[in-house]
């Protein structure tokens, strides 16, 4: 029965940190959106459930967020995290700070720890302030995000005009110290009245030690780094038994095949690496209503079966930007979105059981034609992409990659790995 519950505010966040715990000895599934009584297999013992929150209304947020965490109470969960972006995502009206005040009052919590860091992907906290690379997130790019613009690299400042509550910070220094140092000066604080702390880590060292000293908490929050110490905190606690086979999928025979809809550099340079047949769509003659899918389900059909085959709908910046000067950005985007998703049903009844998709909204769309409505998470790709495992009678292995994720082999690598 699962024992640890996570409310992610999106998709591919979701996915990240659901691959951090298999890494780590737990059995995941996530579910897409909040899944029904009942549906859970017994066998795991961390559930994900991926909504859309974080840049919606904060009331919105926190409605979805609560029937989340009722859903994973009804499956057996007694701990809880509640998953947010490594960049911290977030405007001074939420959603951090008021989903994490809802939660706590639900669970009758007194305090949560708030760490978005993720030394691997080189997101650290260091006296509060967070850093991408050796920079601080408002010198990045993030400055200039169009929901979600990131001014301001203090978290303690951030999360302050989000909340009432009192928001306090653990130095890097007391992190280190150890576990039960980082336990005493939580007390503290939270003797003191504060119910928010950002805990700097700038190492995996320091995830091991946060996720030690809050291995009682009921609620923690952060991104997918600090979930790295939680398993071995609760294996020592006799919460969590087994560690081993936790990446384990169903074998699932059937052909290989890539839908990429992603225009990130990695992406295009997945794509400029894969040695496969490929087919490149014409995304002008989507948009113009023609139809496209068809020719490339009759073209796929014919090279299926002998290695995987790739169709792609990416293209470089300035050619997105033409499409979509051309016939409006929301048009333009769910035509090519239509498209990737009526290809993906093709490509499965033709008897495709093993798919990558790159890219976040073309993975949204193929999974929503898919009527997938959980993922069994299986064996790592590269850093924050595993296998995964569809839950239903008919299962299919897929791999959800963000655009921005994987080395440029990383098309021909997810098929070796199987």
């Amino acid at each position: 029965m699962a024992i640890l519950g996570i409310i992610a505010d999106d998709f591919t966040g979701a996915t990240d940190i659901a691959g951090m715990l298999v890494k780590n000895g737990m059995r995941t599934i996530q579910t897409i959106g909040i899944p029904d009584q009942g549906t859970i297999p017994d066998d795991i013992d961390a559930v994900v459930v991926a909504l859309k929150t974080r840049s919606i209304a904060a009331s919105d947020a926190i409605a979805q967020s609560l029937d989340a965490l009722k859903a994973l109470q009804a499956a057996g969960c007694v701990r809880f995290f509640f998953k947010y972006c490594s960049t911290f995502d977030s405007t001074d009206l939420g959603n951090i700070g008021p989903v994490g005040d809802a939660l706590l009052d639900a669970l009758g919590g007194q305090q949560a720890i708030y760490c978005p860091a993720f030394p691997e992907n080189a997101r650290t906290i260091f006296f509060g302030h967070l850093f991408v690379g050796d920079l601080l997130l408002s010198d990045t790019h993030m400055r200039h995000h169009p929901l979600n613009p990131m001014t301001d690299s203090s978290l303690v400042r951030v999360l302050a005009r989000q909340t009432k509550h009192k928001v306090g910070l653990v130095p890097l220094k007391q992190v280190q110290a150890g576990s039960a140092t980082l336990r005493a000066a939580l007390d503290r604080l939270a003797g003191d009245g504060v119910r928010h702390v950002i805990v700097d880590a700038v190492a995996d060292t320091d995830l091991g030690i946060i996720g030690e000293a809050v291995g009682d908490d009921v609620l923690v929050t952060g991104g997918s780094g600090v979930a790295l110490g939680l398993p071995a905190a609760y294996r020592r606690r006799g919460l969590l038994a087994h560690k081993s086979g936790a990446d384990a999928l169903p074998k699932i025979d059937g052909s290989a095949a890539v839908l990429a809809g992603s225009c990130s550099a990695a992406t295009l340079g997945q794509i400029a690496n894969f040695k496969g047949a490929h087919l490149a769509l014409d995304t002008d003659a989507i948009c113009r209503g023609e139809p496209v899918g068809d020719k490339a389900l009759a073209w796929a059909r014919s090279k299926l079966g002998n290695g995987p085959i790739l169709l792609s709908a990416s293209d470089k910046p300035e050619a997105v930007k033409a499409l979509q000067q051309k016939y409006g950005v929301e048009k333009s985007s769910r035509a090519i979105e239509n498209t990737m998703a009526q290809l993906a049903k093709g490509l499965v009844t033709a008897g495709v059981g093993r798919l990558v998709v790159a890219g976040g909204e073309t993975s949204g769309a193929v999974v929503g034609a898919l009527d997938v409505t959980a993922l069994r998470i299986g064996p790592e790709i590269d850093p924050g992409v595993p296998w995964t495992a569809s839950v239903g009678s008919t299962p299919l292995l897929l791999a959800l990659k963000s655009g921005n994720f994987g080395a440029p082999d990383f098309f021909t690598k997810a098929f070796a790995k199987l």
